[in-house]
């Protein structure tokens, strides 16, 4: 019987694991207070006991979240040990002085590093040379000194390489203020430019800096503005305002320098706007104007814009071209047509070549084509699941691609290619220390479920050798399934912890992603939604089946929109798992959705539908999690949120965890850890992140009854 060292009272105490189930019974979870409220629509009631809850200036609120994060403490405190014991583990896989490789730009090589201990990165550059001495741009960490939170982003270098606009968002409301840093002295400037989305775009004359402004309340991206050097903020023009409130725009450089193009798009629809970088006082023209459902993007070659796009029912999309001076529709000439069963995903735009990201059955593919004669061939990859990406590739006068591969065994690597002799050279493979790492002590697999509508639903499995299909072992399945976002396989040194323990790991490849196509993506969204849903469970019930794991050692993990479908996994088919981690959950749909002040609430109507409309209402109303909440058995649940997370307001999984609560009818373990200093993505430093995967592991890992 496992034995595990209590301190209680200054004496040491021998606890049993079961008498650590009967301490854990002992402690009473939190019950929040219920204060009725009627939310009328389409002639229907719907009452919210926590509505309340929706307040993060109400010091009841925060009295709420404090108990319920002293409640989660006191029922993991036997595990804290394992979970230092599992950071410790996990970070001492990483290389902790490890540096990017270095990539060329405008006469400059620029790299990031870390150095040993630090949270944060270095961004430096080297003139010319990579033996040349290196120039600190920033060193994050000690700019994030006394901050719980730091963000840096959308580094943005003048052409002349004097200047760095940069922005930093030290709430995790991802509302970053814009500064700049001359690079000649050292100095950052006065300027502040706040509530923004951080990037920003230099035009050439190397003193007009455009950037993106967010609506304070809603965070939609809506304004884009022009700043002038040595001017004030509040003196900045308009440049263009988004006044859809279903779209967002922004800004950013051609490739070819020779374009400040602003794009604007929502779900469905894009609409693009261009500029010569040189004339920064003209007015920028409609590339194409925008048309509900048709999709499209832009890159600039010579006379030529490449259009890639959706336009005449390309579900998968082709590409076009267009002269620059006759950008509408009518002139778009094709030049890769549309594939039923490959799916464009992007382009690359070399001097004497054209890079295609594409893919095939799930598959990344990378296709390299000859501008002069039109020959092509593809990168071969022959693994059976595998990522593979173009990766930083600036210089738009080179013959060396660079791109990425990993797999859910093999750690990442960085390649350059050469696209005319066809030779690559891996220029860094990443680390795993500690001595005990082989990927060929993992089996990587592809496997296939069938839904009840009987499609074929792809799931990617890893696992230690050895390990028997008896219905004994503990399995993560993991998924997402909106957006057309796809998981694809992916190599991660903390997710050893588990397979070193016993542990399989399966991705989830669900409707509602792009892994099968475009297709895959519009059969679960909209009033094609439960796809989603019902294609996890299947999943679920197909990994029993083939006894790969059972009910007993079954556990569900998804955030965000992922954590959504948590939410009505848990409602749907309960009995099926263990234990189950929600991460930053969607789970009170029709309330927010119904919210136009909440952040990304308009522009998401495209995606869940618009509850105004009563069929959609109806249709969202049926999967809500929090509207669903069942008086039944729910498995072991740990659900985590951030106090200040912009994505998903942090008082959707409390309320859920309220009226979960109030309603289950089990004995099993609900947890809610509120970050909160934190916001969506969680902690900042790379280290603090990892101290979050280590809680959630240690979750598992002892309801596995693992704990060492």
């Amino acid at each position: 019987m496992k034995t595990v060292l209590f301190i209680l009272m200054g004496s040491f105490t021998f606890v049993t694991a079961q008498n650590q189930n009967a301490l854990k019974k002992e402690i009473t979870p939190p019950e929040a207070i219920k204060i009725t409220k009627e939310l009328k629509a389409h002639d229907q009631v719907r009452i919210d006991d926590y509505y309340w809850m929706n307040n993060r200036e109400d010091p009841q609120v925060i009295s709420y979240l404090n108990s319920e994060n002293d409640y989660n403490e006191k029922m993991t405190a036997h595990t804290k040990e394992f979970q230092t014991k599992l950071f410790n583990e996990m970070k001492g896989r990483i290389k902790e002085d490890d540096k990017s490789v270095p990539y060329k730009l405008n006469g400059y090589w620029y790299l990031t590093r870390f150095e040993k201990g630090q949270d944060y990165p270095i961004y430096s550059r080297k003139k010319e040379s990579l033996d040349a001495p290196e120039e600190i741009l920033f060193d994050v960490n000690e700019m994030a000194e006394g901050y719980d939170y730091y963000s840096l982003g959308g580094l943005n270098v003048s052409p002349d390489n004097k200047l760095v606009a940069f922005g930093v968002d030290t709430l995790s409301r991802r509302k970053y203020t814009i500064q700049i840093k001359n690079l000649e002295t050292g100095e950052i400037l006065p300027l502040k430019i706040e509530t923004t989305t951080g990037g920003s775009t230099w035009a050439n004359d190397n003193k007009t800096l455009y950037y993106t402004k967010k609506d304070d309340q809603t965070l939609r991206s809506n304004q884009i503005f022009k700043h002038i050097l040595g001017t004030t903020p509040s003196n900045d023009q308009l440049v263009f305002e988004e006044e859809d409130e279903t779209f967002n725009t922004y800004i950013y450089k051609s490739k070819s320098k020779k374009y400040l193009i602003i794009g604007s798009g929502s779900t469905l629809t894009s609409e693009y706007r261009i500029l010569n970088a040189d004339n920064p006082e003209g007015e920028f023209k409609v590339f194409q104007p925008r048309e509900r459902s048709l999709e499209y993007g832009i890159s600039h070659f010579e006379d030529y814009f490449y259009v890639l796009t959706n336009k005449d029912g390309a579900t998968n999309f082709k590409l076009m071209k267009t002269p620059v001076d006759k950008t509408e529709k009518e002139h778009w000439q094709e030049v890769i047509p549309h594939r039923d069963d490959y799916l464009l995903e992007d382009i690359d735009i070399f001097k004497e070549y054209l890079v295609v990201s594409e893919r095939h059955n799930g598959l990344n593919k990378i296709k390299i084509t000859r501008w002069d004669d039109n020959s092509s061939y593809y990168l071969p990859f022959d693994n059976e699941t595998y990522t593979a990406y173009t990766s930083i590739n600036p210089d738009f006068d080179t013959n060396i691609l660079r791109y990425t591969y990993n797999s859910l065994n093999t750690p990442t690597s960085v390649v350059d290619f050469n696209m005319t002799t066809k030779e690559k050279m891996i220029l860094k493979e990443q680390e795993v220390l500690g001595g005990k790492f082989n990927k060929d002590n993992y089996t990587s697999e592809r496997i296939w479920a069938t839904a009840e509508d009987g499609t074929k639903i792809p799931i990617s499995i890893i696992y230690k050798k050895g390990v028997k299909k008896d219905g004994n072992n503990p399995l993560l399945q993991y998924a997402y399934g909106s957006y057309g976002s796809t998981i694809d396989p992916y190599f991660s040194t903390a997710r050893l912890s588990l397979l070193d323990r016993g542990f399989i790991y399966a991705i989830a490849h669900i409707r509602g992603g792009e892994y099968l196509g475009r297709t895959w993506y519009e059969d679960g969204k909209l009033l094609k939604k439960k796809n989603t849903f019902t294609d996890y469970i299947d999943v679920s019930k197909y990994l029993i089946a083939q006894n790969y794991t059972s009910s007993e050692h079954l556990y569900a993990m998804g955030g965000s929109a992922g954590g959504l479908l948590m939410g009505v996994v848990v409602n749907m088919a309960p009995e099926l798992y263990n234990g189950v981690i929600a991460a930053v959950p969607f789970v009170d749909v029709i309330t927010t959705m119904l919210d136009e002040s909440i952040p990304l609430t308009t522009g998401e109507y495209d995606e869940w539908g618009n509850p105004n409309d009563k069929e959609y209402y109806d249709y969202m109303l049926s999967y809500s999690p929090y509207d669903n909440v069942n008086r039944q058995d729910y498995p072991n649940m740990l659900i985590t949120t951030g106090l200040h997370d912009s994505q998903v307001q942090y008082w959707e999984p409390a309320k859920w965890v309220a009226k979960l609560r109030d309603f289950k009818m089990d004995d099993n373990i609900l947890l809610l850890h509120t970050n909160m200093e934190a916001g969506h993505g969680g902690a900042s430093g790379r280290f603090e992140a990892l101290k979050e995967v280590a809680e959630e592991y240690a979750f598992l890992l002892d309801l596995e009854g693992i704990t060492e």
